[in-house]
């Protein structure tokens, strides 16, 4: 299995965030016996000191146990943090934003274009690019790019700045937004994404792009998200 080595995250540390999805979901369950380092080191390409110090960490946390001539065992649980819902009406979508505070990454205020798609709607004269990172208890949960309608981003450069994008927007009344619709796709971190999510390369992540309309189809927010697939749960209600 790769790992990211331009992560700011050590390789062990890497790993024992493998090993944990491992025990979370299962493929290890509580009573099993790990392979042994040399297997586990071949696997990851690293040394089996690399193993020892991944294997030590899940042992600090009461997850893992080795057991003198026996091996090393699953003797706990991992805590499934999925406490990010993804919403699927706007107004709670608005509500789960509005104690978050972004950290800018990169912000461009003269950027001419979107990435849009024909179905998306019509091109704003202008757009604003910002690209930011959520975090909550000083844990990143999700990296944005946000492209937004230069004209609206004008009326209040510094809250857009400073502020979470969409509670700004679902309380806008000229123009009102007509239509938000999002789309959600499940995929792997590239390098800047692990990087600044703090995951190993190729972890599993959620990716959520979100369209905002005018009532004359004129697209003023275009948000392109990935979160921590480690921290999103999906609720739907079934039709019968």
């Amino acid at each position: 299995m790769e790992l990211s080595s331009d992560s700011h995250v050590p390789k062990y540390a890497q790993i024992a965030d493998i090993f944990r999805q491992r025990i979370a979901r299962g493929v290890w369950a509580q009573g099993f016996r790990l392979p042994a380092n040399e297997e586990l080191a071949a696997e990851f390409g690293v040394s089996r000191v690399t193993i020892r110090q991944a294997v030590e960490l899940l042992a600090r946390d009461g997850v893992i146990e080795a057991q003198q001539g026996r091996g090393t065992f699953v003797t706990g649980t991992v805590r499934q943090d999925r406490w990010l819902k993804v919403e699927t009406t706007l107004s709670d979508l608005a509500d789960m934003y509005r104690d978050t505070s972004p950290e800018i990454i990169n912000i461009s205020e003269s950027r001419s274009d979107a990435p849009l798609l024909p179905e998306d709607g019509k091109p704003a004269e202008k757009y604003v690019f910002m690209r930011r990172l959520h975090s909550r208890q000083k844990q990143p949960y999700c990296v944005i790019s946000i492209y937004l309608d230069e004209k609206i981003f004008r009326r209040s450069p510094k809250r857009f700045r400073n502020e979470t994008v969409i509670p700004i927007l679902s309380d806008l009344r000229d123009p009102a937004i007509a239509s938000a619709r999002q789309t959600l796709t499940i995929g792997t971190a590239d390098i800047e994404a692990a990087r600044l999510l703090r995951v190993p390369l190729n972890s599993p992540v959620a990716e959520v792009r979100r369209i905002f309309t005018t009532q004359d189809r004129t697209v003023i927010y275009l948000g392109e998200v990935t979160y921590r697939g480690d921290f999103v749960r999906i609720d739907m209600d079934l039709r019968p």
